[in-house]
């Protein structure tokens, strides 16, 4: 019996051998090659000419473009303070207040000691005119005297009394006249004094001198502030600012070149959730370049009227050196490298690939310039280049039926062991065809 089961078991084998449906020894037939040398899907672009703007990167960090730092220039008490902490102010706008009353009596001192030199200098004039009328006198009666001595009709020494008293009243008319000069000086000393306690008083209301916003406050009401030393606030200007960055110093000549006739232009872009950028142009370069990092330091101007850029803050910076006009230009992953440099793969009319090798120049956000290699027009693969060699054929249809990049074997039946047939593989388009089972029945089953 167990002899008869092993050849039955042989002739069934043979059996499935011979059958046409399939591959010999129970295993279906390979299916036939699906897309061999079909179109390789590619995504392509095309390389077209346009301005193109030659840009430096730099990393800045906005300033005001003044910062003022409000100090008292008297000592006093801090009555009033007109303003909030934070708020925007305007030149000439009241801050803050100090107590007036001992600034206002140091004043009427100074116009009571003003008004008292000027009666003084008053009171020398007339002094002055009274002694210079008596020297005119004594001078007139002198010359009398001397000639009635020359005709014999009184003595000398009343002559020379009379001569006396004469150059007596005269140096007293010279001691009037300095007297004069004393109470003017005064007098313009005490003027002196008078504007300086109005200027003291003028201090004691302190006023913002630049359009700004203020920072924090340092002082409350009540506070005694003391001159020249404590800071109020400071008051910083933001429209306009500036942005300050630096570049390397090979490119010092372009931007002196620029930075007489036309201002190059500046883009700011804030590290802020908000990424709109901000327009200005640059308005400073250094005087010197840095010698420890070879570059240079400028500065660039922004309106800021709508108060993007914050001092302090950090911005990404563009500069603008110039503009490439009609240039070559194609999308930056279409560009690959390769031993032989960089390159890339140019669709020919015949849906074939040419790979070729190219000189890239500037890059400018996701396109890259290409100064030799390239003519305009021509299609180049931007996406599908490892699937590539040259000469391969491609297609741009990404459809399911757009034909496969390799070779597909039909799948193998399921060994049917007993007296069934068993299924053959289905050729596909490079999908594995299933074997069936045989129908028989046995003493096994298919193997799964």
């Amino acid at each position: 019996m167990l002899w008869v089961s092993v050849a039955a078991a042989a002739a069934g084998c043979n059996t499935s051998a011979a059958g046409p449906a399939g591959g010999g020894g129970g295993r279906g037939g390979r299916g036939g090659r699906g897309g061999d040398g079909g179109p390789a899907p590619v995504v392509t672009a095309k390389a077209a000419e346009k301005d193109v703007p030659v840009d430096l990167a730099a990393i800045g960090n906005v300033e005001a473009y003044a910062s003022i730092s409000i100090r008292s220039q008297i000592t006093g008490q801090l009555q009033d303070i007109a303003f909030h902490e934070g708020d925007f102010v305007k030149k000439n706008d009241l801050l803050f207040t100090i107590d007036k009353r001992p600034f206002e009596a140091a004043l009427a001192q100074a116009d009571a000691n003003l008004t008292r030199d000027k009666a003084l200098l008053a009171q020398s004039e007339a002094q002055l005119a009274r002694d210079a009328s008596n020297a005119e006198y004594q001078q007139l009666s002198s010359e009398r005297q001397a000639q009635l001595v020359q005709r014999g009709i009184i003595s000398r020494d009343v002559a020379e009394q009379a001569r006396a008293q004469a150059d007596a009243t005269a140096a007293v008319v010279k001691a009037d006249r300095a007297a004069i000069e004393s109470a003017r000086a005064q007098l313009v000393a005490q003027q002196a004094a008078v504007d300086a306690a109005r200027v003291s008083l003028d201090y004691t209301t302190i006023r913002s001198p630049i359009d700004g916003r203020t920072g924090n406050l340092s002082v409350k009401v009540g506070s005694l502030v003391t001159a020249n030393n404590t800071e109020l606030i400071t008051v910083a200007r933001v429209e306009p600012v500036y942005v300050t960055f630096s570049v390397p110093a090979t490119h010092l000549p372009t931007i002196k070149q620029h930075i007489t006739k036309d201002p190059l232009p500046v883009i700011a872009v804030p590290q802020d959730a908000d990424a709109t950028p901000a327009n200005g142009k640059l308005t400073f370069v250094d005087n010197a370049v840095d010698m420890t990092t070879d570059t240079i330091k400028l500065k660039a101007t922004f309106d800021n009227t709508d108060r993007r850029l914050w001092p302090g803050q950090f911005a990404r910076v563009t500069l603008r050196l110039a503009t490439l006009p009609h240039a070559l230009v194609v999308p930056s992953q279409a560009v690959q490298t390769g031993q032989d440099g960089q390159y890339v793969f140019v669709v020919k009319p015949d849906s074939t690939v040419e790979q070729r090798t190219i000189v890239p120049g500037q890059r400018v956000a996701d396109d890259i310039v290409v100064q030799k290699g390239l003519e305009p027009g021509e299609t180049v693969v931007t996406e599908g280049q490892l699937r590539l060699e040259p000469g391969s054929r491609v297609t741009t249809d990404l459809s399911p039926r757009g034909g496969g990049g390799g070779r597909g074997r039909g799948g193998r039946g399921n060994r049917g062991q007993g007296g069934g047939q068993p299924g053959g593989g289905q050729p596909g388009g490079g999908q594995p065809g299933g074997g069936q089972p045989g129908g028989g029945q046995g003493g096994g089953r298919a193997p799964q």
